[in-house]
């Protein structure tokens, strides 16, 4: 407990891209050795001041084989110093995150050491089943009265999925968040327009459907998630479902509006059945409803069948597999993750409804293989994937590893992880850093988190 707030909450959005540039990230890495090895939290040093600048400076092993970290947050953020938050004087201290596949979520202390934080607490599986009656958890966000967390089913890998909620200071899992879940049933993403007490989640499939991988007859007939769903925050009740077409598979990462005033977000849709493009859609509010838009489109690529992996080669070209998207603090620039081409785009979303596209860089890639600057003869594998920005907006962290079941279908010849950097010109356009590439060895890299908040990890009250 602090008794002031602590430094890292900024009241708006405005205030936080002011904000001092971070030193560290923290990058969790999926050991995929047929869930034999551990997984770990890697430390990467991002102070370009320093000597050891780009380089692994600290790692946490995760005491458990096969539990394929995935999407993690901290226990608090900005959303704290909303007017009715309970928990004004909790810290951005500790660092929350689930394995996807094990259901176990780990409790990390990033405090007094920040390149050493120390687990603190381990949640097991049957424990969150107890209490929530899910399991697989998969992303985490800290509320304005809590930590939150969504699970893609029940532990017999069927759904619902939906949303948990944890203690703040116990972290221990109170229970499902959900009183009238109405319509929805798949899991996957969930974000907040607290301005308009409106929660918003997203679609992706059970356990039983994503954990062996992409399932090809379920792709091809549009089984997979093609909704939005948007709830009353302060009631838990699901008020509203925006179907975006069975043809429209996945519908993944929700980035809503930083500033409160505004109601509109981006959600990213990996595959259209049509033509193997990937999409962005705008959801925006008209007359105390909610709409959705399809604003950007990003085609596949054609490639040769013996360039592609057995799951595409029969559609000779390769899809965009948009897995990823982000939003600048200041709601100005758009990113995009193409896992599949090998390609970042940036996009100008000042007007909402119609981006520009203002950059791109192109590094791996199912055929491109893209190389890094740093290593302009070593060709890349794998792809931009798990994107995050700085809170000013000028610099761009991404890794390239989706899931294990995952990567060996697009990626058969194997993952090695590594993180890239680029750096935002003050009007737009993008750029890798050429002494910016971290190699991760046998660990595969995916989510990142930076030091004291980036463009993903907070919501904010005040405009």
């Amino acid at each position: 407990m602090l008794w002031k707030a602590d430094p890292t909450f900024y009241p708006s959005p405005r205030l936080a891209s002011q904000s001092p540039k971070e030193n560290l990230a923290y990058v969790a890495a999926l050991n995929p050795n047929g869930g034999a090895g551990h997984d770990a939290l890697v430390v990467v040093d991002l102070d370009s001041s320093s000597s050891s600048y780009g380089q692994i400076v600290g790692k946490v092993e995760m005491p458990n084989a096969g539990d394929e970290l995935h999407h993690f947050g901290w226990n608090a953020c900005s959303s704290a110093l909303c007017p009715y938050a309970p928990h004004p004087h909790v810290e951005r201290r500790y660092l929350v995150v689930p394995g996807l596949r094990s259901s176990r979520i780990h409790i990390l202390d990033t405090k007094p050491d920040p390149r050493q934080p120390k687990i603190v607490k381990v949640i097991e599986p049957e424990e969150l089943a107890a209490r929530t009656g899910y399991s697989r958890p998969h992303t985490l966000h800290c509320g304005p009265d809590g930590i939150y967390v969504s699970a893609l089913g029940s532990p017999n890998g069927e759904g619902p999925g939906g949303i948990f909620a944890l203690d703040h200071y116990t972290f221990e899992p109170l229970g499902r968040w959900e009183v009238e879940r109405g319509p929805q049933y798949f899991g996957y993403d969930f974000a907040w327009h607290l301005g308009y007490d409106t929660a918003v989640t997203s679609e992706w499939g059970t356990p039983n459907m994503v954990e062996n991988g992409v399932n090809p007859e379920l792709l091809l007939a549009g089984k997979y998630g093609h909704n939005l769903h948007f709830w009353d925050l302060r009631k838990r009740r699901h008020v509203q479902s925006l179907d975006l077409g069975a043809e429209q598979q996945m519908v993944l990462e929700l980035r809503p509006a930083h500033d409160p005033t505004q109601a509109w977000g981006f959600v990213g849709v990996v595959v259209s059945l049509k033509d193997l493009s990937s999409s962005i859609w705008l959801w925006h509010r008209v007359n105390e409803r909610w709409e959705i838009k399809k604003v950007i489109e990003i085609p596949a690529e054609p490639a040769e069948p013996d360039q592609l992996p057995p799951l595409l080669k029969g559609f000779k070209a390769v899809p965009p597999l948009l897995t990823d998207i982000n939003l600048s603090v200041d709601d100005r620039y758009l990113y995009a993750c193409c896992w599949g081409t090998g390609e970042i785009r940036q996009y100008d979303v000042s007007d909402p409804f119609h981006p520009k596209q203002t950059g791109s860089v192109h590094l791996g890639g199912i055929v491109r293989r893209s190389a890094h600057p740093r290593k302009p003869k070593q060709p890349l594998n794998g792809g931009p994937q798990m994107v995050e920005v700085s809170r000013d907006g000028r610099r761009v962290y991404f890794t390239n590893s989706l899931y294990a079941a995952w990567d060996k279908q697009f990626y058969p010849d194997g993952i090695d992880g590594w993180m890239v950097k680029l750096d935002v010109g003050p009007t737009g356009g993008i750029q890798a850093d050429p002494k910016f590439f971290v190699e991760f060895g046998d660990l595969r890299s995916h989510q990142v988190r930076l030091q004291g908040g980036d463009a993903s990890s907070d919501f904010y009250c005040y405009p």
